[in-house]
């Protein structure tokens, strides 16, 4: 379903922890990482996809979470044509999405990637609420930026930095980037893995030569 553009409705999550880290999940065999989404159905609400695609990807129902936020408006990010099937290009341009800003209130233990005979993830991890931002591809980065911008909002005072607004600015060099792997090799004390997950203590990967097809 696309609209007169060429942009597929679409849904994407942002799911925090109690410590408001986000949940980073790894496409199955791929090693590309990003936050839940999807397409939403005819017929589906932004939020019944939402909820949907919750369950679709990691396993969680309506009651494990609460809907902190969402984005007021569609924001859109172009697919390159290396990762559009040939019979849709010329048609099919790129995402619309509505965000939501989610709080887990269940158990790490909860999540499941293997909740359907479909997985889209075949791991995951909890990252600390703007590193997303260094290491998704880059033709979504643009609306990651907006997505996370506008809900940070609604994280405590002392969570609310943007490095981005404040001319910090993403790595300017390989050394600059190597500087973060440290931390982005982190495992937060006592987390659980789910059913069929596993932690890859290092998701640092060339995107470029992904070959997997964004959802």
């Amino acid at each position: 379903m696309l609209d007169r553009e060429g942009f597929r409705p679409n849904v994407g999550i942002i799911l925090l922890n109690q410590r408001n880290q986000v949940f980073w999940g790894k496409r199955i065999r791929s090693h590309s990482w990003q936050f839940p989404q999807g397409g939403i159905d005819r017929g589906e609400t932004p939020e019944q996809a939402m909820y949907r695609e919750l369950h679709e990807e990691v396993g969680l129902m309506p009651e494990h979470v609460n809907i902190v936020a969402r984005t007021r408006d569609w924001l859109r990010y172009e697919v390159p044509d290396r990762f559009i099937r040939r019979d849709a290009r010329g048609h099919y341009k790129g995402q619309k999405q509505i965000w939501y800003l989610l709080r887990l209130v269940a158990q790490d233990w909860n999540l499941n990637l293997r909740a359907t005979s479909h997985p889209e993830f075949d791991a995951w991890r909890w990252h600390d609420y703007w590193v997303p931002l260094d290491v998704v591809v880059e033709f979504k980065r643009g609306v990651y930026e907006m997505a996370l911008t506008e809900l940070a909002r609604y994280l405590p005072k002392n969570e609310y930095r943007n490095r981005y607004l404040r001319g910090a600015g993403r790595p300017r060099s390989q050394d600059d980037a190597h500087d973060l792997m440290p931390l982005m090799a982190q495992s937060p004390p006592g987390m659980e893995l789910p059913p069929g997950g596993m932690f890859d203590p290092d998701p640092q990967f060339d995107l470029r030569s992904s070959g997997s097809k964004p959802s």
